[in-house]
């Protein structure tokens, strides 16, 4: 299963290919895919040669080879605008969502846990492209989570350490598209890749804040930011 951004791309590079015989430029495929700088598109072709989808030759300018097609695309929900990128393919029905939860004389147990399926991964540190596909199942106790619908990212980096966010750790994700000041968000930054990191509003614009000296905070325009979910609790392995 691809990305919008990545099946976007893959599609451009195989219909050039069968009209001339030659891939496009990076330049041709920012501005095929509307994107600000050609950083995006080396992550995409990064992400599709390690799924398979595409081969880069050796020894040969931008030379791509188109190796197979997807069957399927990540839907996008909840993007504003008909805009796609990263969001989470939450589980309907019972998964990932809390409900009440039998009593001991309804069911003849105690608290049931919660399984929360686990998404991929999630940069706290430099942004990194989120990983769509459903790896496995977490089971968490019901009074770590909120009403709503969840999902899990495995953390990757270090810029928040200082609110105990640790690398490896599973973040637990309530799935919203608004959120308030000072909460940790899922962050999608222009449609294209994710990051955790604490949301700050100044004026009109969105800062995204680390919990890390050694990390900049970043500012954008709204129209960049994507809040995908907030941070709702931490599942760690010792």
């Amino acid at each position: 299963m691809l990305t919008r951004k990545q099946y976007e791309l893959l599609r451009f590079i195989h219909e050039r290919l069968k009209e001339s015989g030659v891939p496009p430029s990076f330049d041709e495929m920012k501005d095929a895919l509307d994107l600000r700088s050609k950083s995006g598109i080396h992550r995409l072709i990064t992400a599709l040669e390690e799924r398979g989808f595409i081969r880069r030759l050796p020894n040969r300018a931008r030379a791509l080879e188109v190796i197979r097609l997807p069957e399927t695309v990540a839907p996008a929900m909840g993007s504003p605008r008909g805009k796609t990128g990263f969001s989470p393919n939450v589980i309907e029905g019972s998964l990932g969502k809390v409900a009440k939860v039998p009593s001991d004389k309804e069911d003849g147990g105690g608290t049931r846990p919660i399984a929360i399926p686990v998404m991929g991964r999630i940069a706290a540190g430099t942004p990194i492209e989120a990983i769509q596909n459903r790896s496995h199942t977490v089971h968490v106790p019901p009074e770590m989570l909120s009403t709503g619908e969840h999902y899990a990212l495995e953390v990757k980096g270090d810029s928040m350490i200082e609110a105990g966010i640790l690398e490896g750790d599973l973040a637990l994700i309530k799935k919203a598209d608004v959120a308030d000041t000072g909460d940790i968000v899922v962050a999608l930054v222009d449609s294209e890749e994710a990051t955790l990191k604490r949301l700050r509003k100044k004026g009109a614009s969105i800062a995204l804040e680390a919990a890390n000296p050694a990390y900049e905070t970043r500012i954008f325009g709204p129209d960049r930011v994507q809040i995908q979910g907030k941070l709702v609790g931490l599942y760690r392995r010792y």
